[in-house]
């Protein structure tokens, strides 16, 4: 079985200026005037892409999205993506491994949580200025390396994450607390399908774990995003099941092994059913 490659935060080579638990780059400078091009992978680490100026395209777990000015991108770690952003784009690049940001304190938790599922905003010029002043901020901290500045680029990066919160929630309907409790809940649910979608299938499965019934998970589901938790864990497999034919060359039989499936007639005839496509001729149209 042939893993997605995985960057890093210390593959200098691959990832230029990774070191440690946390960096923040110039895009300036990263670019150094050349085109940013960067072939399918995942990372172990959050990623965070902040353009004040940008071109190219951004796909991340095979959804494409155009870059442009005043864009935030985030990646948590396992999602899989491919780069290709234009020279001239000026901005930050954020990477910090998962350690760096998971203290003692709950809240820093709390708010990756919240986080986790935005994976591209567009800002309007008042929250683009709110973000970009904390980020530059953390740069100049991080670049200086002064007396504690590990813990002031901590709580910098929480106020960065409750902007963004507070910018995505301007955009909605305020919810209420039972959703909020409804939100949190699918955000576990979510966490739990990405580490134990190998070996647990069922709703019930889930449900246990998270201290509910099947029928409480499935009507947080279907407010929030009107699909049934099965739905979601099909969507799931179905997902990682792209991200291992696209971004390795393991055999089919390896991926539904991988996957939890003993026969692999039926991961071939389940792919098929929820994509139109067999395994390998998904890899050979796609690829």
């Amino acid at each position: 079985m042939i893993n997605i490659p995985i960057r890093h935060i210390n593959e200098i080579l691959k990832e230029p200026y990774l070191f440690g638990s946390f960096t923040i780059r110039d895009i300036r400078e990263l670019l150094n005037e050349k085109d940013m091009v960067q072939d399918l992978h995942r990372h172990d680490f959050y990623y965070i892409l902040f353009l004040k100026k940008g071109s190219g395209i951004h796909q991340i777990d095979f959804r494409p999205y155009e870059i442009q000015n005043h864009s935030i991108f985030l990646m948590r770690p396992g999602q899989v993506h491919q780069l290709d952003l234009k020279a001239g784009s000026t901005g930050f690049l954020v990477q910090f491994k998962t350690d760096f940001f998971y203290s003692q304190n709950k809240i820093f938790q709390q708010l990756i949580r919240k986080v986790n599922h935005i994976n591209f905003c567009n800002l309007d010029d008042n929250g683009f200025y709110k973000l970009k002043i904390i980020l530059s901020y953390i740069f100049k901290e991080y670049n200086d390396k002064q007396e504690g500045y590990q813990e002031v680029i901590k709580s910098n990066l929480s106020i960065f994450f409750i902007e963004l919160i507070r910018h995505r929630k301007n955009k909605e309907i305020t919810p209420t607390d039972n959703d909020s409790y409804a939100q949190e809940q699918l955000d576990k649910f979510s966490e739990l399908l990405e580490s134990n979608i190998a070996v647990k299938k069922q709703v019930s499965q889930y449900a246990d774990i998270l201290n509910i019934s099947t029928y409480q998970l499935n009507a947080i589901t279907k407010s929030l995003l009107n699909k049934t938790p099965s739905e979601l864990i099909n969507e799931y497999i179905i997902l990682e099941s792209k991200r291992y034919l696209l971004a390795t060359s393991s055999q089919v039989n390896q991926i539904a092994d991988h996957l939890g499936y003993e026969d692999i007639s039926y991961f071939i005839r389940f792919f098929k059913k929820h994509t139109g496509y067999s395994p390998e001729a998904f890899r050979h149209n796609f690829k």
